[in-house]
């Protein structure tokens, strides 16, 4: 074994450059099956962020399907999700610049407009049986609240005619169809809840193009969260539901399919987000978290028996069913996501790597699961990365500084794919642990829950705990603890730095310091999202001032970098802007790095190496750091 050399913890030299990390892990997403065609849609931060639905046929050949600048990107709910379908030989996909639908019969090479300018569109599906597609649509108009609704628009070749199929709510999603073309179901909700709070699971009749006989299938209680109801190739309907606390699969007329204390969901922030599939009537192939780390399998509907695959990743998501098999794009700590097939022999193996790492396996931090006991003395669960460098190492008396990550949502989750940007920082010797606070998503709804009018307290109260473990277990330095975080995250960071103690300086990527103006300046999607982590506004306006770090700066004593798209309409800049401004006039040392053309998160790979670089020369600063190459 080769000796290391000794550098100080956070200047380690590292070929792990910004650069690298923009450009070697793009995401793949939105997995589905075509007759003979496996498609998916991968981002290329290398070409501005955008977004190409690639096809790969039964002989393994793969190409992008949709040529430039075209760029699948749905702006519905903001956060858009899966927006396209086939019909046999004919794409129809929404375009990110116009937010249009476009056909494009395969082997063409220019896509062709078939809507209006004007409504977005998202959850795109082809009803063959009545020449039409079927999709979410938002319209928006000047000063008032965006309508949504499930559309369908004729696919007459001489008269693309758009009609309202079901409206009423204020958000939908999932329309999907029966194999016999006789059977249509979505879900619905409607304000203060999100999806993950409460949602009804409808059917109805289609025929000749209309909705009849509308039913309610589950839901009408109100306390019920639904995801992704699908239909069976026998034409049944089944859907995941936490009515048990536990994220998992139902049939509409047998009822539990699977009853176990595991997830079978992720929280619907995106369109078309899949965990299950069918392999034929009798057979579903699934995902679900443990502890925040995703397993992969098949259940027999009959008996309710669940055969387990074994794999070594633990990043699973986007199931789909294709030609006998389970397909996924799945990931692993030292693995980038990759298309992977699962059959039911217990055979795994990837068909479509995007990434190839020019990064030796000693290069990678390997996380260890954590629990702790917090506030309480409620557990929760987190990650650790420690220092990992295949040639370098830190003094026997020195204690590396760890950076506290908090995950975005806050309904969400991290779980422990590999990340480059957090081996960015393991790499040059920082110790990183990402944390699922209370109100993270993998550990049933009553974990969820605690997050409850306790946002700015749970969330920021296990920060602290985490470090606090890994002080008291002599892992991390006291006296050099980071808090970052994005969006939400970046909420938590400056309520950490604002109202404790327990760090010494932040990063903010596109966070949040006025709930006040979030609330009054936000899209509909979240426009009620604070009435159940905060408080129903105006009505508490007093605890959202409480809890608001741009009240409290004299609170504030330590230096902050705050990162920002111009674009964003989720967290617009402004937040960020109050922020920086009350700061200086503090004297707090602040940076503020702004990306004119990004919104909400950073797409674009030289706005990616920006902020990363950024953020280290922030670090290096502020801890007066030697930074090796």
């Amino acid at each position: 074994m080769t000796s290391k050399t000794t550098l100080p913890f956070a200047s380690w030299p590292s070929s792990l450059s910004a650069d690298k990390v923009a450009s070697a892990a793009p995401k793949i997403s939105h997995i589905q099956s075509n007759n003979n065609l496996l498609t998916w849609v991968e981002s290329k931060p290398l070409e501005g962020g955008r977004n190409v639905i690639i096809g790969r046929s039964a002989n393994g050949n793969v190409k992008d399907l949709i040529p430039s600048p075209f760029s699948h990107a749905s702006r519905v709910h903001e956060y858009g999700g899966r927006a396209y379908a086939f019909s046999k030989n004919t794409l129809y996909f929404v375009n990110a610049a116009d937010q249009r639908i476009y056909q494009l019969d395969i082997g063409k090479k220019t896509p062709k407009a078939i809507t209006k300018a004007g409504p977005r569109f998202a959850d795109l599906l082809v009803d063959n049986f009545n020449n039409q597609l079927i999709a979410v649509c938002e319209q928006h108009y000047d000063g008032a609240e965006p309508d949504n609704y499930l559309v369908a628009l004729s696919l007459d070749k001489d008269n693309h005619q758009l009609q309202t199929l079901v409206s009423g709510a204020d958000f939908y999603a999932y329309p999907r169809i029966s194999p016999n073309g006789k059977s249509l179901c979505w879900i619905e909700w409607n304000h203060p809840h999100m999806p993950w709070d409460s949602t009804q699971l409808w059917s109805a009749d289609i025929e000749y193009g209309r909705i009849n006989n509308k039913k309610l299938v589950a839901g009408a209680e109100g306390n019920e969260a639904i995801f992704q109801p699908q239909w069976s190739p026998d034409n049944q309907l089944y859907y995941v539901s936490d009515l048990n606390n536990w994220w998992n699969i139902y049939s509409a007329t047998k009822g539990i399919v699977l009853d176990m204390p595991a997830e079978f969901a992720t929280p619907l922030w995106q369109f078309g987000m899949s965990t299950y599939d069918f392999i034929d009537s009798h057979t579903i192939a699934c995902l679900w978290t443990d502890q925040a780390v995703w397993h992969c399998g098949f259940v027999d509907i009959a008996c309710g028996e669940l055969n387990t695959m074994q794999c070594t990743y633990q990043s699973m998501q986007a199931a789909c069913c294709h030609d006998g098999s389970l397909y996924m794009v799945a990931g692993a700590p030292d693995t980038a996501d990759e298309v992977v097939v699962v059959s039911q022999h217990n055979n795994v193996e990837p068909v479509y790597s995007p990434c190839r790492l020019d990064i030796e396996p000693d290069n990678f931090a390997i996380p260890e699961s954590i629990n702790f006991a917090t506030a309480n003395n409620d557990q929760v669960q987190a990650f650790f990365y420690p220092p990992t460098n295949s040639q370098f190492e830190g003094g026997d008396q020195e204690l590396p500084p760890v950076i506290a990550i908090c995950h975005g949502g806050p309904t969400g989750a991290t779980d422990c794919s590999l990340n480059l940007k957090i081996q960015y920082w393991t790499n040059r010797g920082f110790a990183v642990v990402d944390i699922n606070y209370r109100g993270s998503t993998g550990f049933g709804r009553d974990y969820r829950n605690a997050l409850e009018f306790a946002w700015g307290i749970a969330d920021v109260e296990d920060t602290q705990y985490a470090v606090n473990y890994l002080v008291a277990k002599h892992k991390v330095d006291p006296e050099r603890c980071i808090i970052r975080g994005s969006s939400a995250g970046g909420y938590t960071v400056l309520a950490a730095l604002t109202f404790t103690n327990t760090f010494k300086a932040g990063a903010s990527l596109y966070g949040i310091g006025d709930l006040e103006t979030l609330v009054s300046d936000t899209h509909k999607f979240e426009s009620r999202y604070l009435d159940k982590l905060v408080g129903p506004y105006p009505e508490q306006q007093p605890v959202y001032k409480q809890r608001s770090p741009i009240h409290h700066v004299d609170q504030l004593n330590c230096p902050v970098i705050f990162l920002q798209g111009l674009e964003d309409k989720v967290v617009p800049p402004n937040q960020a802007e109050m922020m920086v401004e009350s700061l200086q006039k503090k004297g707090i040392e602040v940076v503020y790095v702004k990306f004119p053309d990004e919104g909400h998160g950073f797409r674009k790979s030289e706005n990616i190496i920006r902020a990363m670089e950024s953020e280290l020369a922030f670090y290096t600063d502020i801890f007066n750091l030697k930074q090796g190459a």
